[in-house]
């Protein structure tokens, strides 16, 4: 059963880390204070850290404090419940944007860090037949997960599917307590240092397909929208042309090594602010898009695929780049 390229194109998500959940502000310039929230990785961390590190929020007359989530849902509810103004998710949790919970302002990266892991000794995804599996339900672990048995001729049926939380996946699968699991790195280096020789059974690099990651805010214009989606595009500007002292500030922020963070950044292709607009306004961003709301329709997320403009936000993007 070969997959085609849009049946695959929406793997990922904000599964990721996190492992403790704290907070940051940036220095208070004054000005409209947004609460951002954000998943503990590159793609998830390195705009906030730049945006801070430049003065960028200052720049634009705003101040921000930072909190971090383990996946992407949780934020969306966040936005929902008036607790946070802007967060940030991965491809696997855009259902939640398509369902009208949340707004897309602005693309962050393409990211290929999803696997599909099991222990020493398994070959295969038939090798999962009746097996433990854990997985971080809503997000991109679990879309890997799906497309995988899906090539392979499964379903989720034919796994014993145990849904945790991602740290919890990695303790898990350290301790021997599930054998495999949906799950992303840079949480699978966390799990090489117990496990070395754990296997990839499947990975969102070989799906031909593009995974968007993206900020988000509520169902309405979010506080100071235009301002905030320009200090994304300036900090995003800034990644691009400094890979190296991204990669150090983001390690930074997370309080993690560098070479940690070097690892997780090799999953991820960036874009220009420039590259991005061109790609909203030839169609693309809504392609990506759409080809993910088509295989949340498959997995029964979504009833049915909306228009990717009606949460994607590409107007206000493309007005704040001008």
């Amino acid at each position: 059963m070969g997959m085609s390229r849009r049946t695959f194109l929406a793997s990922l998500s904000a599964t990721t880390l996190a492992l403790s959940v704290s907070s940051c502000s940036s220095d208070d310039g004054g000005g409209s204070k947004i609460r951002f929230g954000y998943i503990a990785d590159y793609n998830g961390a390195s705009l906030l850290a730049i945006a801070d590190d430049q003065g960028l929020w200052k720049k634009h007359g705003l101040s921000a404090s930072y909190k971090t989530f383990v996946n992407g849902p949780i934020q969306i509810q966040a936005l929902g419940s008036g607790d946070l103004d802007y967060g940030y998710i991965g491809p696997g949790a855009l259902w939640l944007p398509a369902s009208g919970k949340a707004r897309v302002v602005a693309i962050d990266t393409l990211t290929y860090a999803d696997r599909v892991i099991a222990k020493p000794g398994i070959k295969s995804l038939a090798g999962l037949k009746g097996k433990k599996v854990g997985v971080p339900e809503g997000t991109s672990g679990e879309m890997i997960l799906q497309l995988a048995l899906r090539e392979a001729g499964m379903t989720m049926d034919d796994i014993k599917k145990v849904a945790m939380d991602a740290p919890t996946v990695v303790s898990a699968f350290s301790a021997g307590q599930i054998d495999g699991a949906g799950i992303n790195y840079p949480l699978i280096d966390t799990i090489k240092q117990k496990v070395p020789d754990l296997v990839e059974l499947a990975s969102t690099k070989d799906t031909g397909g593009s995974f968007p990651t993206a900020f988000v805010t509520g169902g309405k214009a979010g506080p100071s929208e235009a301002k905030v989606v320009k200090v994304l595009q300036e900090a995003n500007d800034w990644r691009a042309a400094h890979p190296e002292e991204s990669v150090k500030l983001t390690a930074a922020l997370l309080k993690v090594p560098e070479d940690k963070v070097a690892a997780d950044a090799a999953h991820v292709k960036t874009l220009t602010t420039a590259e991005l607009v061109a790609r909203t306004k030839d169609g693309t961003v809504a392609g990506w898009l759409d080809d993910m709301t088509d295989f949340f329709v498959s997995t029964g997320q979504l009833k049915k695929a909306p228009a990717a403009t009606s949460f994607y936000a590409g107007d206000v993007y493309t007005k704040a780049a001008a």
